[in-house]
C-alpha cells in the first residue's frame, strides 16, 4: 500500500478530531449508566495527561507503565504518554508484584498508572526494586496510603503548571519512525521481551486493515481483551483512531454478554478460548431444547455449514440458507448481540475446526488473522471477500510474508517493529535483513492464503526421529465437544500421549445422555464410565490422523488450564515447560507403563 503516508499518532489523533469532533470515541459505564465521550473530548484528555506527565519530570523516550482493566483512562493513559513523546508500556492485570516491578524497570518508567488498590499495591509492594519509579497513579476505588500513591485527579491537577504550547514543542518534534509504544511479549518462557513499535508501525497498520475491511466511521467496537496486548491495542485505540468509529469499553470478561448487547458491534475479535466457551454455552442450551427445536437447529446447522463452505468459495449458498438464516441465524445473533456484525475475528493462538464450522453453520464466519507484537498485530488477514475455513488469511498489500526453507515464516513490511528494547542480541536474532522471523511455521496453497502448521521450537520429535507439530493434534483431539483443552506430549517419546481438560458445561450434557453420574469435571475425571466415552472419542479422531501422529495414551486433569494456575501466558497460550513440568508425574505414569 504505497499510497499510504507514515503519520504520527498525534497527526492522526488531530485529523480525525478535526473531521469527526463531535462523534463518539467511546463509550464506558459511569455508574449504572452508559456515557459517550467525543473525540474532541479523548483528546483533550488525553493532552492533560501528557501535560501532567511532563509536570511530573516524564523524558521522552521514557517508560510509562499501566496496571489494570479496560477503561477510558487506560485509553488516555497510553494516548497521552505517547503524546508526551513517552512510551506507554501495558502490563497484563494477573501479573505477580515480581512481573510488574520486571517491566516497569525495564521500561525506565518515572511514572505508572493503576486501575484500583489491588493494581497500585503490586507496584507499592516491589518499590524497592523500581528505583526510578516515583509516583503510582490510581484512577477508580479508594487510594492506597502510600505517599508514592496518588489519585487520577490529583494527578491531572498537575497538568496546569504546563502550557499547551510546550505539549505542542514536544509533539512537533516527533518522528515517525520514533518508538510510540512497547508491547511486552506474554513470556511463555522466561522473561517478557519489549516489543518497540513506531508511530510508522502503529499508523500505517492501522490504515492498512482499514483498507482491506473496507471500514467506515459507523462502525462499532468492543474492547474487552487485555489493552496490553497488541491485537486489542490496535482494534481499541489505533484503528478506531484513524477511522474515527466508537468503541464501548466492557468492565471485565464477565460484563461482556451485556456490551455486546449494548454496542452490537460491527466487528468483534475473539481469542480461541473465547470462542469455544460460546460454543460451549449454546451447545448446552440447545440440548435442553424441545425435540422439535433439536431437528430445526440441526437441519439450519447442516444447511448452514453448506452454505458457509459455498461462501468461501464465492458461490451461492442453497436456496435453503435464506430460510435457515430467518428462523435460526439472526436468532442466534440477535442472542449474542451479533445482529449487526459483519466481521467475526479469531486471532492470537490456534482454533479447532470444529469450532470454525460450529459458528460457520449459525451464519458467522469467523475470519481468522495471523500475526505476532513484532509485526504490530497482523502480518495475514481473512475478509468475507478471501477467506479458508482453517486458513489465516492472505499477506497484507504492501508487505511481504515468506516461507523459508526449514518452513519458518518470515515477514517484511512497514508494520515490522524496530527492535527489542534493551536487547540487541535479541533483536538482531528476530530482524534479519529487514525479515521478522516469527518462529512459526506454515505453508501457503495455491491461492495465496497462509496456513500455520506449529511453532518451529515447539515441534516433538519422538524416539523414532519423527517430527510431529504438536498444534496439528491439539486442534483435532479438541474437535471432541466434551474436551475443552489438549497438550499433546511425545518429545523424545516412543508414541504421542496428551493431557486433557473437559467443558464443564458439556460435562453435564455428555454424562446424561451415557449414563454416567459425573456432576463436575473432576469426578469425570475418575468416572471409568466418562473414560471409556472420551477414549471412544480419541480413538475416533485417531483413525483420522497419520499412525505416528495418534494419541495413545491420554490423562484426564481434574481442572482447566489458567492463567492463575501459571499453565496459560494472559493471551491464554500454552506455557508448555510449565506444564510438563506441574503434570510431570501424571505424564510419567502414561508411559512407564508401555515403555518399562
Amino acid at each position: 500500500m504505497a499510497w499510504i503516508v507514515a503519520r504520527t499518532v498525534a497527526q492522526v489523533l488531530d485529523a480525525t478530531v478535526q473531521r469527526l469532533g463531535e462523534r463518539p470515541a467511546l463509550q464506558a459505564r459511569v455508574g449504572d449508566r452508559w456515557e459517550p465521550i467525543a473525540w474532541k473530548t479523548y483528546r483533550a484528555r488525553a493532552r492533560e495527561v501528557a501535560r501532567a506527565l511532563m509536570a511530573f519530570g516524564v523524558q521522552p523516550g521514557e517508560g510509562v507503565a499501566i496496571l489494570g482493566f479496560n477503561a477510558p483512562e487506560w485509553v488516555f493513559a497510553d494516548v497521552g504518554a505517547i503524546l508526551a513523546s513517552a512510551i506507554p508500556a501495558g502490563i497484563y492485570t494477573t501479573s505477580s508484584p515480581e512481573q510488574v516491578a520486571y517491566i516497569t524497570h525495564h521500561c525506565d518508567a518515572r511514572i505508572a498508572f493503576a486501575d484500583t488498590a489491588v493494581a497500585a499495591k503490586k507496584f507499592v509492594a516491589a518499590k524497592a526494586e523500581m528505583p526510578k519509579l516515583e509516583r503510582v497513579v490510581q484512577w477508580s476505588g479508594t487510594v492506597v496510603d502510600d505517599p508514592m500513591v496518588l489519585s487520577w485527579k490529583d494527578f491531572l491537577a498537575k497538568a496546569e503548571t504546563v502550557a499547551e504550547s510546550a505539549l505542542d514543542e514536544r509533539i512537533a518534534s516527533q518522528k515517525v519512525d520514533d518508538p510510540c509504544t512497547l508491547i511486552y511479549t506474554s513470556g511463555t518462557t522466561g522473561n517478557p521481551k519489549g516489543v518497540m513499535l513506531s508511530h510508522r508501525n502503529v499508523t500505517w497498520t492501522a490504515e492498512a486493515a482499514l483498507g482491506m475491511l473496507s471500514l467506515t466511521p459507523d462502525e462499532e467496537g468492543v474492547s474487552y481483551l487485555p489493552l496490553s496486548h497488541v491485537a486489542e491495542q490496535m482494534l481499541t485505540i489505533h484503528v478506531p483512531m484513524f477511522n474515527g468509529h466508537r468503541v464501548t469499553i466492557a468492565e471485565s470478561m464477565e460484563k461482556l454478554p451485556e456490551a455486546l448487547k449494548l454496542a452490537r458491534p460491527t466487528y468483534f475479535l475473539g481469542v480461541p478460548r473465547v470462542w469455544e466457551k460460546m460454543q460451549a454455552k449454546m451447545v448446552a442450551a440447545g440440548q435442553a431444547g424441545s425435540p422439535m427445536r433439536k431437528r430445526i437447529a440441526a437441519w439450519a446447522r447442516k444447511v448452514g455449514l453448506r452454505g458457509g463452505y459455498a461462501l468461501e468459495r464465492g458461490k451461492r449458498p442453497p436456496l435453503t440458507y435464506a430460510l435457515a438464516n430467518r428462523l435460526v441465524y439472526t436468532k442466534v445473533r440477535q442472542a449474542l448481540g451479533f445482529d449487526r456484525l459483519r466481521f467475526a475475528v479469531t486471532g492470537a493462538a490456534p482454533i479447532s475446526k470444529d469450532t470454525l464450522e460450529f459458528f460457520l453453520s449459525l451464519g458467522i464466519p469467523i475470519y481468522e488473522l495471523y500475526g505476532m507484537s513484532e509485526c504490530s498485530g497482523p502480518a495475514t488477514i481473512s475478509t468475507p471477500a478471501a477467506f479458508r475455513i482453517g486458513k489465516v488469511g492472505t499477506t497484507i498489500p504492501g508487505t511481504e510474508v515468506k516461507i523459508a526453507e526449514d518452513g519458518e515464516i518470515l515477514v517484511k513490511g512497514q508494520h515490522v517493529f524496530v527492535g527489542y528494547l534493551k536487547d540487541p542480541k535479541g533483536t538482531a536474532e528476530t530482524l534479519v535483513d529487514g525479515w521478522l522471523h516469527t518462529g512459526d511455521v506454515g505453508e501457503f496453497d495455491a491461492d495465496g492464503f497462509l496456513k500455520i502448521t506449529d511453532r518451529k521450537k515447539e515441534l516433538l520429535i519422538t524416539a523414532g526421529g519423527e517430527n510431529v507439530a504438536p498444534q496439528l493434534i491439539e486442534g483435532a483431539m479438541k474437535a471432541i465437544p466434551v474436551i475443552a483443552q489438549v497438550v499433546a506430549i511425545g518429545d523424545r517419546r516412543k508414541f504421542l500421549a496428551a493431557l486433557l481438560t473437559l467443558d464443564p458445561e458439556r460435562v453435564l450434557v455428555d454424562a446424561a445422555a451415557i449414563g454416567s453420574p459425573a456432576k463436575t469435571t473432576a469426578e469425570a475425571a475418575t468416572c471409568v464410565i466418562f473414560r471409556a466415552h472420551v477414549e471412544k472419542q480419541v480413538e475416533d479422531v485417531n483413525t483420522r490422523l497419520a499412525r505416528v501422529q495418534a494419541v495413545k495414551k491420554f490423562h484426564i486433569l481434574p481442572d482447566e488450564l489458567t492463567v492463575d494456575g501459571g499453565e496459560l501466558t494472559p493471551t491464554l497460550k500454552l506455557r508448555r515447560k510449565i506444564i510438563l513440568a506441574k503434570y510431570a508425574e501424571q505424564i510419567e505414569a502414561m508411559y512407564d507403563e508401555s515403555e518399562s
